[in-house]
């Protein structure tokens, strides 16, 4: 997170929480909550008769596959010893740590002229009328709260670079061949503070302190995850840029759900990845209720289920599983009687049966639409 010389040792004049790891690292407190996020799935697979207590799944039975990078393998790791406990689970991982994945690194693999023009329209579409400048304008409740969380005025940033307020009219997008999409502006740096500012919250017990000693309600805490949430959605869910950025870890969802020796799949990524992903896929807007982080909270899995009825027809269903502003704060344990909140993900276009869930056939054919799209794009 923030060393010298960083955006956030200079974006306010406050000492950041001390952080247990080192920038880029899984943290302590993020190690214990994903092994209880995996103790609840143990539990409640074993509750729904699909895995025996102290399952040991034979070869191929289950897949745990990580991006590269130290946190994404740790938090892989940390799940597999929640949930399998006595299986003694390899985490696989393709590159030497702290080394991006392709599969897992949301990269424009394909810009033509042509693509970068049509991307920045669907992008600027996020600001309706106003453009880019929409999307600062939408945020300004959020940048306020921001600039007086961290006192702006008086931070390095602001005495020795000016930027005593975060505007909206500053706003530019990059998209660049074989790079994450990418921003200037205003957003980019109150995105930065907004990331640290959530995990401050997570780790500091005392919520006053974790403002910099301003008494925030819930709804301020919300307006500044959004930050987070609108950077997120700008960068990764225009339509055009999912499908690109996406494309590889699509086609690797696609094989898992069809693999048929394959009972359990654990694929880690980052937020940048499901918010993608949900995108090529065309879910539906969505708002998640009892956390701060609206999208893609610190931790969430993106979990299909696979369903089959008495005349073997196969269904699937999709959840966003969190755990709650509440259980992340006090690291609460979880079990069948406190679960971590799940959230049904629909698709456009898609039709859900009574139970809420849609014929497997179907979302195959949208995941097989969303690969093919990549070769159509302009």
């Amino acid at each position: 997170m923030s060393n010298n010389g960083s955006t956030l040792s200079k974006i306010t004049p406050h000492q950041w929480f001390k952080w247990t790891s080192q920038p880029s690292e899984l943290s302590l407190r993020g190690g214990v909550l994903e092994t209880i996020m995996g103790q609840y799935f143990r539990k409640w697979l074993e509750d729904e008769e699909f895995i025996a207590e102290n399952w040991q799944p034979k070869d191929g039975e289950t897949r745990f596959y990580a991006n590269s990078m130290q946190r994404t393998i740790a938090t892989a790791q940390y799940f597999s010893s929640g949930m399998l406990p006595v299986a003694n689970v390899k985490v696989e991982h393709k590159f030497a740590p702290s080394t991006m994945d392709p599969v897992f690194n949301p990269q424009l693999t394909y810009v033509g002229e042509p693509f970068r023009q049509e991307a920045l329209k669907q992008i600027n579409n996020f600001g309706g009328n106003r453009g880019l400048e929409g999307i600062g304008r939408d945020l300004q409740s959020s940048f306020d709260v921001l600039e007086k969380v961290l006192d702006l005025k008086d931070s390095p940033m602001g005495r020795e670079e000016g930027l005593k307020h975060f505007r909206s009219d500053d706003l530019e997008i990059i998209l660049n061949l074989n790079k994450e999409p990418a921003m200037k502006g205003s957003l980019k740096f109150a995105n930065s503070a907004s990331d640290a500012l959530i995990l401050q919250y997570y780790e500091e017990s005392n919520p006053v302190k974790a403002a910099f000693g301003e008494k925030l309600s819930a709804r301020q805490w919300e307006k500044v995850a959004r930050v987070k949430d609108v950077y997120g959605d700008v960068l990764f869910s225009a339509p055009l840029v999912a499908v690109n950025v996406a494309h590889p870890l699509l086609k690797v969802m696609s094989e898992e759900l069809a693999a048929p020796e394959r009972k359990f799949t654990f694929l880690c990524g980052h937020d940048s990845n499901i918010c993608s992903v949900l995108a090529a896929l065309r879910a539906e807007d969505y708002s998640l209720p009892k956390t701060i982080e609206k999208k893609t909270p610190i931790g969430s899995k993106l979990v299909i289920e696979k369903w089959a009825n008495k005349d073997g027809v196969e269904y699937a269903r999709l959840n966003l599983v969190y755990q709650s502003t509440q259980q992340l704060r006090s690291c609460e344990l979880l079990s069948l009687e406190n679960p971590p909140l799940s959230f049904p993900i629909k698709l456009k276009g898609l039709k859900a049966n009574a139970d809420g869930l849609y014929l497997l056939s179907d979302l195959q054919s949208r995941f097989q639409e969303s690969i093919e799209a990549y070769d159509r794009l302009p």
